[in-house]
């Protein structure tokens, strides 16, 4: 890693951005009992992941803005490569959502409470009864142009291939009648991969891919859904990148 930008991040970047988490999660929290969780839920999180990248000096790239329309709702789906894929969709998709995460992050200090007070969806998988509490409450969230982000792999590869994706937000998508929207991630791995223990410079890309619409519904229409999402992410990652390698915790919704 170049020394230089190791010591950038360690004395100037990283306690920049420990405070700037704290602020971003109590103007989340202050701003969603007092006003709306719609605004304050969303762009404190997006000017957030913004200055992240901004002071980690990261460019960012991002591809097919266009495909999206007005106020539809669409379910969003995408490679989980690492960290930075949150702040790269959270900054710079620029569609108002809600993350369908692990109810592990709930635990976490003020960022948990903040994610809680913005209206994500913490997934329980203890059960069906459960899970169809999840599914009820991204029913509810995804109406007037609030759409709702969702890695199916459930975990961040190991080798920067994707895993399988799981079903659940496309039965969402089908049950909904949704359109799903394939997002793919290209150098989130390279900046730092769940293995890493430094920061590393390298571009963050996001394609934005055409929506797929219903097919019907039910079982085909949830199978087309799935395996066309997961051939069109993979179809624009680097060529080392692609091909399914099985990831061992792939254990969430």
């Amino acid at each position: 890693m170049n020394l230089f930008y190791c010591v950038y991040q360690v004395c100037i970047a990283l306690p920049i951005l420990l405070v700037l988490t704290l602020l971003t999660a109590i103007v989340t929290i202050v701003g969603c009992a007092l006003g709306s969780a719609h605004f304050w839920g969303y762009y404190p999180g997006k000017i957030w992941s913004k200055l992240i990248c901004f002071f980690l000096l990261i460019p960012v790239h991002v591809e097919g803005r266009e495909h999206l329309h007005g106020k539809t709702s669409y379910v969003f789906v995408a490679n989980h490569q690492g960290m930075f894929d949150i702040f790269l969709i959270y900054g710079y998709l620029n569609r108002n959502f809600k993350w369908m995460m692990k109810k592990s992050l709930r635990k976490l200090p003020f960022v948990g409470k903040a994610c809680d007070e913005a209206g994500h969806i913490f997934v329980d998988r203890t059960g069906p009864k459960k899970i169809l509490e999840t599914i009820n409450k991204a029913s509810k969230t995804l109406v007037g142009g609030t759409s709702v982000v969702v890695f199916p792999e459930g975990a961040r590869t190991f080798s920067g291939h994707m895993g399988y994706f799981k079903k659940g937000s496309f039965q969402l998508a089908d049950d909904l009648q949704l359109p799903v929207v394939p997002l793919t991630i290209i150098g989130s791995f390279s900046i730092f991969s769940r293995t890493d223990k430094w920061i590393h410079w390298h571009p963050l890309t996001l394609i934005i891919h055409e929506p797929i619409q219903p097919q019907g519904k039910g079982n085909n229409n949830l199978k087309v859904l799935l395996e066309e999402s997961y051939k069109v992410i993979e179809s624009s990652l680097p060529g080392e990148y692609r091909g399914y390698i099985k990831n061992e915790d792939q254990d969430v919704f």
